[in-house]
């Protein structure tokens, strides 16, 4: 990506940004620079779906946690990211959500105290339909976090940290290439995560879900940062310059008679939309083939993505709909 493309997008890079907003390094872009796949937000949903699509594709024998060069995750597409990373099989990545005990539909004892989630995207909506640019939402979408945080109560940064350790298989990155999205709360910039960037995995990740009113703004040296998927809900643009790009996403072809979701509604500014992420891509030579949730993967993801009801048949869903969408993966 160039400076000009930075640029246009909303976010920049100074020398002293780049210590810990990092893009990935050169000498992965001149040798990996074959398969990158990218694993967008969704939920708790959008993460069993997205494991569960995983392992069908390497059912079916297209091995995506093997064959991708980099791999890119948004949001809760980061946590899996760093799953499908750990070297842990996807059978057996499957086999752990299915194994699971099965939560009561509507409560999630898990998670620390959170705002109203009704109230949380009716914000979110607001501060899309008054937004002026990518980068205007995105500051907007900051300061809504760091408002936010008071009311979350003192220990939900930590408790929250540790709860998104629970559910890396390593706290350490894996050796192959990976990024994980945030979103710099007091500015708006994308830091785009990676093993170089001297920021711990479990930090790296729980700043990149910290999802504004539903979770603290993460802090990492000093600067607070909120969930990826503010800037895009897969952030596909980062996988520029790589021959094939797939992008499995969660929240992406939403049409029709099903539930709409939590999620729907919210603003895309141009570029920050899947589809226009999509077509520069392949203006740039990619190949991109692009996975969606199916009608019987929608209807297993329910209207409330967050619940964790929604994990098992999510995760049921896209192994089926994953052994499916093989045959459209050859050219890999």
């Amino acid at each position: 990506m160039s400076t000009d493309d930075i640029s246009k997008h909303g976010f920049h890079l100074t020398a002293a940004h780049k210590r810990i907003t990092h893009l990935a390094p050169e000498s992965w872009q001149m040798v990996h620079k074959n398969v990158a796949l990218v694993l967008g937000g969704g939920g708790a949903a959008g993460n069993a779906w997205l494991i569960g699509i995983i392992a069908g594709l390497a059912e079916a024998g297209v091995d995506m946690a093997e064959a991708a060069d980099l791999v890119i995750g948004t949001s809760s597409g980061a946590t899996a990211a760093a799953q499908v990373r750990s070297g842990i099989p996807p059978a057996e990545l499957l086999a752990s959500i299915l194994s699971q005990p099965v939560q009561p539909v509507g409560q999630d004892r898990e998670r620390p105290p959170t705002l109203p989630m009704a109230t949380v995207f009716e914000r979110m909506r607001a501060i899309g339909a008054v937004a002026t640019s990518a980068a205007d939402l995105q500051r907007a979408m900051g300061a809504f976090g760091l408002e936010s945080d008071p009311a979350l109560g003192p220990a939900a940064g930590e408790q929250r940290r540790a709860m998104v350790a629970a559910r890396l298989p390593h706290p350490e990155w894996p050796d192959r290439p990976m990024i994980v999205v945030a979103v710099n709360a007091h500015t708006g910039e994308l830091a785009a995560f990676d093993r170089d960037s001297g920021v711990d995995l479990v930090d790296a990740v729980t700043a990149a879900t910290a999802l504004p009113g539903l979770a603290p703004t993460h802090s990492i040296n000093g600067t607070r940062y909120i969930d990826g998927g503010v800037r895009s809900a897969e952030n596909a643009d980062l996988a520029s310059g790589y021959a094939k790009v797939v992008v499995l996403s969660p929240l992406g072809g939403r049409s029709g008679t099903l539930p709409a979701g939590q999620f729907e509604g919210l603003r895309r500014l141009p570029g920050a939309d899947l589809e226009s992420q999509i077509e520069a891509l392949r203006k740039q030579g990619s190949r991109v083939e692009v996975i969606t949730p199916d009608a019987a993967s929608r209807t297993a993801m329910g209207t409330n993505q967050m619940d964790l009801a929604t994990r098992i048949p999510a995760a049921r869903a896209g192994f089926a709909q994953g052994k499916q969408e093989a045959t459209r993966m050859t050219f890999l």
